[in-house]
């Protein structure tokens, strides 16, 4: 059973690409992302809000 739809997975690889690059930046102060965990929690945020099939937060 697949937690992550293809949509969502898709999102995840270019942010991961983007904050290889540095040109990922985060919704809020706008400043570059430099953690790993960072751009996969900010995309998978993103997928959520498209409505794409991504496991609920932890708390």
């Amino acid at each position: 059973m697949t937690k992550y739809s293809e949509k969502a997975q898709d999102k995840v690889h270019k942010a991961l690409h983007e904050e290889k690059e540095g040109t990922l930046k985060s919704g809020r102060s706008g400043k570059k992302v430099t953690s790993k965990k960072q751009a996969v929690a900010i995309d998978q945020s993103e997928a959520r809000k498209e409505g794409a099939k991504v496991p609920k937060k932890k708390d």
